[in-house]
């Protein structure tokens, strides 16, 4: 059994990871892949110490860190956290068991689907969920951008710049990003913005060649000739795997209060997974820490385990 196992290996439960290690836990980290939504980023211009270094440049940072400790790493997909007597299980796709004393959720988000005919087939053939990251693929090609809130509006203040069409499809009667984010999508003479339009099918060959969609007051159908589709309508938190084990709020987040400490004792959570306000890398990383040290003086407060029984020969 370890005293501590992470889930996710995000800028939160990397960090919580090297504070573990300082403390001598016997920790273990269990996560799908490295770096979580980081590596999305293009250019991150906010992290204390960098003034402008990539995604993927700070989670390599991270990793080489992280890789100092020795800490034993699983990548598979938590399917279930349940109790057991003394801790925690942890339940894993590939049908394996992990039990702890303790646990930190740093699972993360992921992108909302459209869940329209088309869009898991075309995954990662047209249909992308980060502009940052497949931006310049796409250049000199027209393309739609899901979604007018701010996400949606920074793909497009990128996309412009390089595409000869970029169409914004958002299902209400308005815009929702930031007004200064609209003023520059509205001087864009190759922007349209197609309001209460939602999409209802992808379609393609081997790539992305066309969305159809459809005016929701109208019922006008159009079918738009693009090479790339750029889903901007928000994430959700990865808390299936917990849903009914505890209480979570209205958007599926993980409550937790200042120590990030959940309702369940020695059960912690930390970054975009988790209720705190300002999804932010360096506010993620900090969580992280905190988990960790709490998780630390949980640790130290439990009585020692007992040790197996000698077996001795008859």
């Amino acid at each position: 059994m370890h005293e501590l196992i992470i889930l996710g290996a995000g800028p939160a439960g990397m960090t919580a990871g090297v504070y573990a290690a300082r403390k001598q836990i016997d920790t273990l980290i269990i996560t799908e892949n490295i770096g979580g939504q980081t590596t999305w980023s293009s250019d991150v211009e906010n992290y204390l110490g960098f003034s402008y270094i990539t995604g993927t440049e700070l989670v390599d940072k991270f990793e080489d860190h992280l890789r100092h400790f020795n800490i034993r790493q699983e990548f598979t997909r938590v399917t279930n956290l349940c109790r057991i007597s003394n801790g925690f299980r942890v339940e894993t796709e590939d049908l394996r068991e992990f039990d702890s004393r303790s646990v930190i959720i740093a699972t993360g988000k992921s992108p909302r689907m459209l869940n329209v005919p088309g869009e898991r087939e075309y995954r990662g053939r047209g249909v992308t969920y980060c502009s940052t990251c497949d931006a310049p693929l796409f250049a000199g090609m027209e393309v739609a951008i899901i979604g007018g809130g701010n996400s949606g509006m920074d793909a497009a203040v990128q996309l412009m710049k390089i595409t000869p069409k970029v169409y914004i499809i958002e299902r209400t009667d308005k815009l929702k990003a930031d007004e200064i984010l609209q003023q520059k999508v509205h001087a864009a003479p190759n922007v349209e913005i197609m309001l209460y339009t939602a999409p209802t099918e992808i379609r393609g060959d081997v790539t992305v060649s066309s969305i159809s969609v459809q005016h929701l007051q109208t019922g006008e159908r159009r079918e738009l000739p693009v090479r790339g589709i750029f889903v901007e309508i928000g994430l959700v938190p990865n808390t299936d795997f917990i849903k009914g084990f505890i209480e979570l709020n209205e958007m599926g987040e993980i409550p937790i209060n200042c120590a990030a400490e959940t309702e369940i004792p020695g059960l912690f959570a930390a970054g975009d997974v988790t209720d705190v306000p300002e999804k932010q890398i360096i506010i993620a990383a900090g969580e992280g820490s905190k988990a960790a040290l709490r998780a630390y003086s949980y640790l130290i407060r439990l009585p020692a385990m007992a040790a197996p029984p000698v077996m001795r020969p008859m």
